[in-house]
């Protein structure tokens, strides 16, 4: 509840849940998913919910899991608090780990976790709402619908991150436009590469302040015609990709030659960019909520300056 009455203070009109922590999650019961839901009726916040998951492996050990049970619980609290979207993120890094299963056969399973859910999403009425997080690009992800024989607007869906794809060696305008039916869910996050030793290097930044051509995305994504919100997400930390090295760029078969252009592009801009730095992720606490403050009021005059507030 804290939460969305910090949202209120600072002048935001929803939160994304990404997930609760076991702990948390033993506290939700039916009471308090409703008093959420009637705060946040009564201040006019959307609500988006999450803890749904999507890879059926442990992402450590890769061994099988199923993961039904888990996302029926969380599809059945959206349900409750009225949120039509769930987030879902495994949380794997599988091409920086050699003993990964293949993309491919991840993508397999997936597939096949997902068809199981599909009739108990569209009985709660929720989205499954795939962040585009350090597991799949978007060239993926859209295959993966095929497989799920899934159409936009039905019961999957993406959480557009527009930093993430960045780590995923995908220029954000063009993750944007291949991705754009399906986004339901948006993590609006600013962010930069640079070029480094083996490869690039990638970090968030305060909106604003990185390489991310925030108000060409949240254009494209008016222009959808559909409703998306748009959620402030940000933190400390750097992702290292090693892209000098042959067999971890081969990991990414769908990126082209132009898309490769494109980002040293935006490297060679970000190092040319006093602000465009990284945050250590060990000060993060300390200056996480300033931060998030600025990056509501930076959103929002991108928001006014396009002419759509």
């Amino acid at each position: 509840m804290a939460l969305l009455q910090w949202a209120v203070d600072h002048g935001a009109q929803g939160v994304q849940f990404s997930g609760l922590d076991s702990a948390w999650q033993r506290r939700v019961d039916p009471s308090y998913l409703d008093d959420l839901r009637a705060f946040a009726e009564s201040e006019r916040l959307y609500l988006e919910w999450g803890g749904a998951e999507h890879i059926p492996r442990d992402m450590t050990t890769w061994g099988h899991r199923d993961l039904f049970a888990a996302n029926r619980a969380v599809a059945a609290q959206a349900a409750r608090l009225g949120a039509a979207v769930v987030r879902s993120c495994s949380g794997g890094q599988m091409r920086w780990h050699d003993a990964a299963p293949s993309t491919e056969t991840l993508l397999r399973d997936t597939g096949t976790a997902l068809l199981a859910q599909r009739a108990m999403l569209r009985d709660h009425g929720v989205v499954l709402a795939i962040e585009l997080h350090f597991e799949f690009t978007t060239h993926e992800l859209l295959r993966l619908f095929e497989m799920c024989d899934a159409d936009p607007g039905d019961w999957l869906g993406v959480v557009l991150d527009t930093m993430n794809v960045l780590t995923m060696l995908e220029d954000p305008i063009r993750a944007t436009e291949r991705i754009l039916p399906w986004v339901v869910a948006t993590h609006v996050k600013d962010g930069g590469l640079r070029a480094v030793s083996n490869g690039f290097e990638t970090f968030p930044t305060a909106v604003g302040d990185g390489v991310v051509n925030l108000p060409g995305i949240i254009r494209r994504l008016a222009d959808s015609g559909r409703p998306v919100h748009l959620s402030v997400e940000d933190h400390g930390g750097t992702f290292v990709l090693e892209t000098r090295d042959e067999c971890f760029l081969a990991k990414f078969p769908d990126l082209a030659a132009d898309e490769m252009a494109d980002l040293e592009a935006l490297a060679r801009h970000a190092m040319q960019s006093a602000v465009c730095v990284p945050t250590d992720r060990a000060h993060w606490p300390e200056i996480c909520e300033d931060r998030m403050s600025r990056n509501i009021v930076a959103l929002k005059a991108i928001v006014t300056e396009l002419g759509m507030a």
